[in-house]
């Protein structure tokens, strides 16, 4: 990278194994009912004064993030994984602190004759 190149945030919060009942599918079946889907998100920041603070303000809050997607995707309805995390990521970006996110989504019991423990998608978003 030249000089002239932003460099890429290293400092990320972690959530790890969040499991949450979504109706999200394409199949009839899958539209009529929730179903478990299991998120990672890694939130990028700066996290340089939040560290030298120790202020909340200065960083994203994880357990709101947590709440605000668990209400959001409660009431929606999705074809796609894509779209799905693709929300996600809208939400966390709504927080003003968070400066890019990666979003994996997995369907914990996808509807396919092999046995297959988990499909999903992973994006990446950054603020514009």
């Amino acid at each position: 990278m030249t000089d002239s190149q932003p460099q890429p945030l290293a400092d990320r919060i972690e959530i790890r194994d969040l499991e949450l009942l979504v109706v999200c599918g394409v199949l009839e079946e899958e539209q009529t009912r929730k179903q478990p889907f299991r998120f990672e998100i890694d939130i990028y920041l700066d996290m340089t004064e939040a560290a030298a603070t120790d202020d909340l303000a200065k960083t994203v809050n994880y357990g709101a993030v947590v709440q605000q997607i668990e209400t959001d995707l409660g009431s929606a309805n999705f074809e796609l994984l894509e779209r799905m995390a693709s929300r996600v990521a809208q939400l966390v970006l709504e927080d003003p602190n968070a400066q890019s996110v990666t979003v994996t989504a997995r369907k914990v019991r996808p509807p396919l004759p092999a046995h297959v423990g988990t499909t999903g998608v992973r994006i990446h978003r950054s603020r514009q």
